[in-house]
């Protein structure tokens, strides 16, 4: 379990390094240092086996907030509560010797987290096979890359049995193949209830492995649960700062809606085959989207687009009016413009949510709304992955022929 109650950490930032010991002689003129809070009043609480994932721009705070659950960092205020044994995979560097062997550094991260050379030598052969880093491991870790240097630290933490977990951006420089690895890993850890906070910038990564998500901005946690709707509205304010003219809203069920208001998006809708409104659906049924828009000002050609997701917050699929080749034309202000898209649900037996938005044919958005509706594929059948195929399955007995020779 891992509590952070009210942490804060301040930085002085003095002008030039003499100043720091002017400022200790009172009869000396001196330049006052500035003032920096990395964070403030920050207030988090990881249960067991829960997995809490971290967004935000960079110098939000996160890497500081890592480093201070982990012990590197002392809060200005507040405290940190940790119980069980923590280990931690930081920024790239952080932990190893680069003039050890990675064997060397393996003991050694062992004997600095306690842990009996017994017991290292009994999981170094695990540890080894996970990282397949080969001959390298008795190379010093000074020559080794960047990819390589994940793939041992990250084994290291997570085979010293850990009660609590806590990584920052590990799998940005690993391979597609490692990384998927290490996800089942998670996977596992939180299976045997082990504690883990994680910073990445992989949103995607964050909706599938996080329980709960958090965003952070200016040192301070500005949104906090469903790492669904944390995402959406992260996304939403990375558009409004990158200076498109895009506001964000809270809608009234808890997800963000952004766009410049050009056009406003009035309805969304799921109907079957006989235009009735529908939130459960069969696979192989025929179904329509349904998507209702005004223009607030004179609009030429007008795009709208859907997007389903499943209940992890994963793009299951996505498309628009450009896509499919279809142009609205010019919109006059005030009009209004419908479009549904009709195709076979292909989905397999969960939960979704439809994201809608008109935008204009270069991307940006008029009006996004996240999550505008949910619904559930119902199936007797427990089919795996995402996609329900409809399937044909042919077979016959082939008569075995022994010959002679």
């Amino acid at each position: 379990m891992l509590h952070v109650q009210n942490v804060s950490k301040l930085y002085r930032l003095y002008r030039r390094p003499a100043d720091r010991l002017t400022e200790l002689l009172p009869v000396v003129k001196h330049h006052p240092p500035s003032e920096f809070w990395a964070l403030r009043d920050v207030n988090l609480t990881v249960e067991p086996g829960e997995v809490l994932g971290v967004v935000g721009p960079n110098g939000s705070g996160k890497s500081t907030l890592l480093q201070i659950v982990s012990g590197i960092l002392e809060p200005t205020r507040g405290r940190v509560i940790a119980k069980g044994r923590i280990a931690a995979l930081l920024e790239l560097g952080a932990g190893f010797n680069p003039e050890f062997t990675g064997r060397e550094n393996v003991f050694l991260n062992g004997e600095i987290l306690g842990i009996p050379r017994r017991e290292m030598e009994r999981v170094f052969p695990a540890i080894a096979r996970f990282a397949e880093i080969g001959s390298f491991m008795e190379r010093p870790v000074k020559e080794y890359s960047s990819g390589m240097y994940v793939r041992l630290a990250f084994s290291t933490a997570i085979h010293v049995d850990p009660e609590i977990l806590i990584v920052d951006e590990a799998l940005a420089v690993g391979d597609a193949i490692f990384a998927n690895r290490c996800i089942k890993k998670f996977e596992e850890l939180k299976e045997r209830k082990v504690t883990t906070l994680f910073v990445s910038h992989d949103l995607g990564l964050v909706k599938r492995l996080s329980d709960r998500a958090a965003l952070m901005l200016d040192g301070r946690v500005v949104a906090y649960g469903a790492p669904s709707e944390v995402v959406n509205r992260y996304v939403g304010l990375v558009l409004e700062r990158q200076g498109q003219g895009e506001k964000v809203e809270a809608t009234p069920g808890g997800t963000f809606r952004h766009g410049d208001g050009a056009s406003r998006v009035q309805e969304a809708d799921l109907r079957d085959a006989s235009g009735a409104s529908v939130r459960a659906l069969e696979p192989g049924t025929p179904v329509t989207i349904y998507v209702r828009a005004r223009a607030v000002k004179l609009l030429e050609n007008p795009v709208v687009g859907v997007l389903i997701r499943n209940r992890l917050g994963i793009d299951v699929f996505g498309t628009n009016t450009r896509i499919e080749g279809v142009e609205l034309g010019e919109v006059a202000a005030g009009e209004i413009f419908e479009v549904e898209f009709t195709f076979d649900c292909l989905l397999t037996r969960q939960d979704y949510t439809l994201t809608v938005a008109t935008q204009y044919v270069e991307g940006y958005s008029q009006d996004w709304l996240d999550d505008a509706l949910s619904f559930t594929v119902a199936d007797s059948r427990d089919v795996a992955g995402l996609a329900n195929f409809k399937t044909k399955v042919a077979w016959r007995k082939v008569e075995y022929e022994h010959s002679n020779r």
